[in-house]
């Protein structure tokens, strides 16, 4: 299984919830809602998740291997950090047109 395709839905400063993605795979299959997670000094993915009566949480979809989980795991991250330098040169590029 191929990943085909990343987006960045929506990114966040505060907290330690960074980033919420869309992962395409093979041009056919999307999955949504992986968070990246910065905690502990590293950051994380969490797949889609839903709360059980008794309070916990169940992912809906997971990798089957560490092998596929490593795999998606760095790609997800890679692209979060792609787009956080791109938000980051923009708003830079921003703050420069208004002080000229």
């Amino acid at each position: 299984m191929e990943i085909t395709d990343i987006k960045i839905r929506k990114l966040f400063e505060e907290g330690p919830m960074k980033a919420v993605v869309s992962v395409t795979f093979d041009g056919q299959l999307a999955l949504h809602d992986i968070k990246v997670i910065y905690a502990r000094e590293k950051y994380f993915i969490v797949m889609p998740s839903r709360k059980n009566p008794d309070g916990t949480y169940r992912d809906i979809v997971h990798p089957i291997n560490a092998s596929f989980r490593a795999d998606l795991e760095e790609s997800v991250i890679a692209a979060y950090h792609e787009e956080l330098a791109k938000a980051e040169a923009e708003s830079f590029a921003e703050e420069s047109a208004v002080t000229e």
